[in-house]
């Protein structure tokens, strides 16, 4: 029997709330959005005529004419732990995008407030998407004998830390904190709204941190630059290193035995160059002959980004349905109370300590 379309209302109709929506209409057979909450009618009116979905001006309405196995929660962090409860306390699974509150305060507050057994997780994408993703695959898989050190320059604050949290497996660990701030110039680059319209120099701001974990004495070196989003010029970078072997962005070395180096490459995998037929889209990554990441919704064309996002939708789905949780409000919380605390140590100049909270599960 045929798997039925995973179904989700979306509060929210801002920027990201789209890519949600051309994902469901990129991949109809996938997901299914039953509708929107959307205050501004006007912003209403143009979602609607844009992509055929159905909005509606208030929760109440929402929830009354629009079932789904979730909501996908995209407002601003500074209101989304109002909506978050709110619907938990409905007893409606939530995928909260990220992060789930904008401080350390507010983090405290919603893990308060939140009704035991909320059924919430984070749309922490960049884990999914497929370079990182197989990065991670081969991390885990031994062949880098015990994990010991990560370099992370792909995104910026809590997803960085999550990317370094999850390459290294270092789950609520305290950490002693060291960063630094440095000001240069560059060229501008494409923005949200496009390619830029002529030559401009802007000024930069690059992060820098360095993490050593307590309990298990693993490191970690943050490195980021906003500009690294969208421009031409600026690439990001990410090493991992064990006692066997590491990856060094895309270049794979480790030792099968004491006397025999292995050295392999991420090869990426598209469909559609050259006298291919199979329409253009992601295939895969491969390192020699095996699969780290096989794309699940091929022959879509969606972008990295989007093929993340809509394993999210995927996981969120099967979490609604009883399955496991992939990125609970715990972890999220953890990657941005981390991030906070990095920018703290980098404004400070100075080494700061994190101490562990109260959604950290219990020590074994």
């Amino acid at each position: 029997m045929a798997k039925q379309p995973v179904t989700f209302m979306i509060i929210g109709g801002g920027w990201r709330a789209e890519f949600y929506i051309r994902i469901a209409a990129a991949l109809p057979d996938f997901f299914r959005i039953t509708g929107m909450f959307v205050r501004d009618a006007e912003k209403g009116a143009r979602l609607e005529n844009k992509y055929n979905v159905r909005t509606y001006r208030t929760m109440d309405e929402l929830l009354a004419h629009a079932s789904g196995s979730f909501a996908v929660l995209s407002v601003p962090r500074t209101v989304s732990p109002d909506f978050m409860s709110e619907l938990a306390v409905r007893g409606i699974p939530v995928l909260a995008e990220t992060p789930p509150a904008a401080d350390l305060e507010a983090l405290l507050a919603l893990y308060r407030k939140l009704p035991e057994g909320a059924r919430i997780q984070v749309a922490e994408q960049y884990a999914f998407q497929p370079k990182h993703a197989a990065r991670l695959a081969f991390a885990r898989s031994g062949k880098l004998g015990d994990l010991w050190h990560a370099q992370v320059s792909a995104a910026h604050d809590y997803h960085g830390v999550s990317l370094i949290r999850q390459l290294l497996g270092v789950g609520f660990e305290d950490a002693v904190i060291q960063g630094s701030r440095f000001g240069s110039r560059i060229l501008k680059g494409p923005s949200r709204q496009g390619p830029p319209a002529a030559e401009e120099f802007v000024d930069q701001l690059q992060d820098i941190a360095a993490f050593r974990f307590e309990e298990s004495g693993k490191s970690a070196v943050y490195d980021f630059t906003r500009e690294q989003y969208f421009s031409w010029i600026r690439s990001g970078r990410v090493l991992v290193r064990g006692s066997r072997g590491e990856i060094a962005d895309d270049r794979i070395r480790y030792m099968s035995d004491y006397a025999t180096p292995v050295y392999s490459e991420l090869q990426r995998i598209d469909a559609g160059h050259d006298g291919n037929l199979e329409g253009y889209h992601h295939v895969g990554i491969l390192a020699g002959e095996r699969w780290l990441y096989r794309n699940p919704f091929a022959p879509a064309r969606l972008s990295d980004e989007e093929l993340a996002m809509a394993a999210v939708l995927q996981a969120m789905g099967d979490y609604a349905q009883g399955g496991p949780s992939f990125y609970s409000f715990a972890e999220a919380a953890q990657d941005q109370y981390l991030a906070i605390m990095m920018r703290e140590a980098i404004e400070r100049g100075t080494a700061v300590r994190t101490v562990r909270q109260p959604w950290a599960p219990p020590s074994p």
